[in-house]
């Protein structure tokens, strides 16, 4: 399944139904007097978050999404039938915009969260509603209400709490793959990872109660520009802006005017550059492909070099798994410090 992160739809919800005129036709009732039902109300589009999903390509295949009518109304005082719902499913993470406006209309980030983006039209009223002691007759009702239109414009952004960062292969779809169940394609070229794949990463042992669990998040490989859109950069960089942590993955390169810090350099300017929020997220950084002679070699003049800009520089291997364990432990407390800033920030304080 394609990786599909903004689409445009249609949608109309469903319009009210008209309101009946009618009487009552019974035996020895000669002026039985108006008995026209209501119409019924038209159904809403409501979007409804589903953890299942991870993509939205099941939307760009359907132009218009497009609720039920409510009916009309009916004689005997039978009102119309209110049009059903219609329920959309959308990955967590979605953000609804109005096309036209860019207005944003709401943002779905829990699982099962809800929102109304087309409300149905009213019902319109039977005669009997117009009925006054002048006029017990009245041949008039209402007519439904139209049902809202909408051009909608529907952004994903990924849920995870920790968003890895680098240059194109650099390791960072090895490394989710060997910290992780995810298996994102893999190769020696840069751009193998053209979409975000996330993975699980556990901590611990779960039946003793003292586990801990982060999502982490594989983001294609950046390049200069990409704050302004170079590789596909933009459409990258706002997958992070949900995650907590970002680990800065750097190694050894035989490229003119390329290290190490070089890199991380380039993209903490690209970070700034897009988002003054997410440059500001605490993060760690690791030495990749420390199975590799001359990257291990190379590791304490680096680790120098980091430290002189106030930064610790993890050595990591995913073919061998070395220093993974560390480095997923100070994940995991990162991640645990700011939870914990964020419980300090909303308790309010007590006066005095």
């Amino acid at each position: 399944m394609r990786f599909i992160d903004e689409c445009e739809i249609r949608v109309e919800a469903g319009d009210g139904g008209n309101g009946c005129v009618a009487f009552r036709r019974e035996r020895y009732v000669p002026f039985g007097g108006p008995a026209g039902g209501d119409g019924g109300r038209g159904g809403d589009v409501v979007f409804v978050a589903d953890s299942g999903l991870g993509t939205l390509q099941d939307l760009t295949h359907q132009r218009v999404l497009r609720a039920e009518a409510g009916a009309h109304g009916e004689g005997k005082d039978c009102y119309g039938r209110s049009g059903r719902d219609l329920v959309v499913r959308v990955p967590v993470g979605t953000i609804v915009y109005d096309r036209d406006t860019r207005e944003k209309l709401c943002e779905l980030v829990e699982p099962k969260a809800r929102a109304v983006v087309a409300r149905g039209g009213k019902g319109g009223r039977g005669n009997k509603h117009f009925a006054t002691p002048v006029d017990r007759a009245p041949r008039k009702a209402e007519p439904g209400e139209p049902g809202e239109t909408r051009e909608l414009y529907l952004e994903l952004k990924v849920m995870a709490d920790v968003g890895l960062l680098g240059f194109p292969n650099v390791g960072k779809s090895t490394f989710v793959s060997a910290v992780s169940r995810a298996r994102p394609k893999i190769a020696d070229y840069p751009f193998t990872t053209l979409e975000p794949h996330l993975g699980v990463v556990t901590l611990g042992d779960p039946r003793r109660g003292d586990s801990r669990s982060f999502v982490i998040a594989d983001i294609p490989g950046l390049i200069p520009g990409a704050s302004a859109g170079h590789g596909l950069g933009t459409r990258f960089l706002r997958h992070l802006e949900r995650t907590r942590v970002l680990v800065h993955l750097v190694t050894l390169v035989e490229e003119p005017g390329r290290s190490p810090l070089a890199d991380y350099r380039v993209i903490r300017s690209e970070l700034a550059a897009f988002s003054e929020e997410l440059a500001a997220l605490p993060e760690l950084v690791a030495l990749t492909k420390a199975d590799l002679p001359h990257v291990r070699a190379a590791y304490p003049e680096l680790k120098t070099e980091f430290e002189a800009h106030g930064l610790r520089l993890h050595l990591v291997s995913a073919v061998t798994h070395e220093g993974l364990d560390a480095l997923l432990t100070a994940i995991a407390d990162c991640l645990a410090s700011t939870e914990k800033r964020g419980e300090d920030q909303e308790t309010p304080k007590s006066s005095n």
